[in-house]
C-alpha cells in the first residue's frame, strides 16, 4: 500500500516514468479482466485505454482507498458493466425496432407523423451551437466514443460528456413540446 502510494503521488506530479510503469503493468491483466466481463477482447482494450487515459487526466484527484491495483480492477469492473448495461440497452431498442417493423406496414397518418418528427428532430440539431452539434454528430451518427471524439477535438471527455448531454437535453425538451 505504502508503494502505490508513492507511486500515486509521483503520478499526481506528473512523472510520467511512474504513470508508464503502472500501465506497462496493468494493461495486459486489466485487458485479459475486462475481456473476461464483455466477451469480447477489443472492448475490453477500448475500456482499459480510456480508464488510463482518465486516469492521467483525473490524476490529481485520485484517492486511493486500498491498493494501486484493487483501484483499477474496480474500475475496469465498474466499466465493463457499464459496457454491458449500453450493450443491453442498444440490443433492446434493436429488438423493438424490428418488432416495429415485423408488424407490417404503418398507416399513411403514421407516416407522415414519423415525417414531421423526423423534420424537428433534423431542425432542432442543425439550431445546436456547432461545437456540440459537431459532437452530437460524431457520436450518434458516426457511432465514435467520448474519447474518441475528444482526441479529435482537441477536448477534455468531460467536455464532450457536457456538451452531449445538453445536445440530449435540448432534443427532449424539443421532442416533449412536440404536439402531433
Amino acid at each position: 500500500m505504502l508503494n502505490d502510494l508513492l507511486t500515486l503521488a509521483k503520478i499526481k506530479k506528473g512523472d510520467i516514468k511512474a504513470f508508464e510503469k503502472v500501465f506497462k503493468l496493468y494493461y495486459s491483466p486489466l485487458c485479459r479482466y475486462a475481456a473476461s466481463l464483455t466477451g469480447r477482447m477489443d472492448a475490453a482494450e477500448e475500456i482499459v485505454q480510456e480508464l488510463f487515459y482518465v486516469f492521467w487526466k483525473e490524476k490529481e484527484n485520485i484517492d486511493l482507498l486500498h491498493s494501486l491495483k484493487s483501484y483499477l480492477y474496480t474500475a475496469v469492473r465498474n466499466r465493463s458493466l457499464l459496457y454491458l448495461e449500453h450493450l443491453e440497452v442498444r440490443n433492446r431498442y434493436r429488438e423493438n425496432v424490428l418488432s416495429e417493423e415485423a408488424k407490417g406496414p404503418v398507416s399513411p397518418q403514421e407516416q407522415l407523423e414519423y415525417e414531421e418528427l423526423q423534420k424537428l428532430v433534423d431542425r432542432t440539431i442543425r439550431s445546436l451551437p456547432d461545437r456540440r452539434q459537431r459532437i452530437f454528430r460524431m457520436h450518434r451518427f458516426q457511432g465514435m466514443k467520448y474519447a474518441e471524439i475528444a482526441s479529435a477535438l482537441s477536448l477534455s471527455v468531460k467536455t464532450v460528456e457536457a456538451e452531449m448531454s445538453k445536445a440530449l437535453k435540448t432534443l427532449r425538451e424539443e421532442v416533449m413540446n412536440y404536439e402531433l
